[in-house]
């Protein structure tokens, strides 16, 4: 078979069958007197593979545990399957634990001391971060505060204060400042609960359709392993 009649099956261009075969993806690829790549169903059966584990490991892991099998090194491909694993149930355990968080939290602006603005020192202190963390999260547009008129200092009201102890919590579910900012965003505009439940919902959704990509990867690769080689 030529590039092409394998990159055909799956939408590919003949050239990425090629840089695939370069990077160790295939197997050992013999050659024709002019020097044309010859491809065999072992081929086409291990590109089958990478495409099905590209789904759930990503593209760098499922080439590294492409890699390992066609050197014979079958252990450190099993650990690399393994790892993938072992991280989606840390994330499964992360995101019941951000769940229990945000759902004990109000959604209703939590009180402040003398009903008053915080500062950001004060604001950082009531979090258990840096005040540069703060900052951060207000170039990222997570919190939105105010200004005193009179010294141009930031102030942290209530819904301001809600909004970084729920980034707090979200930063610890390992989530990037700008899926936050787009949470906080929603979660104002929702009026809190319907955001809520859509994000927990839509996390929950990843991680299901991440743990069957993990499945069907693994079936595809051990049907490759069945082949003699």
């Amino acid at each position: 078979m030529r590039p092409v009649d394998l990159a055909r099956e799956h939408g590919l261009s003949a050239q990425t069958v090629r840089n695939y075969d370069d990077a160790g993806v295939l197997p050992p690829t013999a050659r024709g007197e002019t020097g044309h790549r010859r491809y065999t169903p072992l081929h086409a059966q291990a590109l089958r593979a990478f495409l099905a584990l590209r789904r759930g490991h990503g593209h760098r892991q499922a080439v590294e545990i492409m890699r390992a099998t066609h050197r014979g090194d079958t252990e450190s491909a099993f650990r690399l399957l393994d790892a993938a694993h072992v991280a989606l149930v840390a994330e499964r355990a992360t995101r019941a634990e951000v769940a229990a968080a945000l759902g004990s939290l109000s959604t209703a602006p939590p009180t402040t001391p003398a009903g008053r603005p915080l500062t950001v020192g004060e604001l950082a202190r009531r979090l258990g971060v840096h005040p540069a963390t703060v900052r951060t999260w207000e170039v990222a547009g997570i919190l939105r505060p105010g200004r005193d008129r009179a010294t141009g200092h930031r102030e942290f009201g209530p819904e301001c204060v809600r909004d970084a102890e729920i980034a707090r919590q979200l930063r610890r579910g390992g989530h990037p400042l700008s899926r936050i900012a787009r949470f906080v965003t929603a979660l104002r505009e929702a009026g809190g609960t319907e955001a809520l439940s859509a994000f927990l919902d839509a996390w929950q959704d990843r991680l299901t359709a991440r743990g069957r990509d993990l499945l069907a990867g693994a079936a595809r690769f051990d049907a490759y392993l069945e082949l003699p080689g």
